[in-house]
């Protein structure tokens, strides 16, 4: 229908053409579900990404569970499960407001560890990074 007007329209199609590409892009944008907190390369950039935060932290994968069981008892949420082997961790806990946390640490180098932290089913982007803040405050 729009294409039709337009074609039958020829003095308006320089006008709306523009337009309604300028809506559609608008609608994409939209609905991409993607917000960065902070960006940069390498270790220590923090995204956050449809609900996941995401980061990797310059400190050795041990110490990294070590440090987020820690802050899972420290936060005195309510532990579900702890399921970890030489290369991944996933500790899902629950908060007082019996939200689900999932944090996956994965084991990605010598001294490096990448992050990730789930609340909810739609994210929690100020608690994922407490939830951040406190793992790394027990590094």
């Amino acid at each position: 229908m729009v294409q039709s007007f337009i074609t039958m329209n020829p003095k308006r199609s320089n006008f709306l053409r523009p337009l309604l590409l300028a809506a559609c892009a608008a609608a994409l944008i939209g609905t991409t579900g993607c917000v960065v907190v902070a960006a940069g390369a390498g270790a220590g950039a923090v995204a956050y990404v449809r609900g996941d935060l995401d980061t990797t932290l310059n400190a050795d994968y041990e110490k990294v569970v070590a440090a987020t069981r820690e802050a899972i008892e420290q936060l005195e949420f309510a532990k579900m499960s702890d399921n970890k082997d030489a290369l991944k961790a996933v500790l899902v806990s629950r908060t007082a407001q019996d939200k689900k946390v999932e944090i996956t640490l994965q084991n990605t180098g010598k001294k490096i560890t990448n992050v990730k932290i789930r609340v909810g089913v739609f994210g929690d982007e100020q608690l994922s990074l407490s939830i951040l803040d406190k793992i790394k405050s027990n590094l």
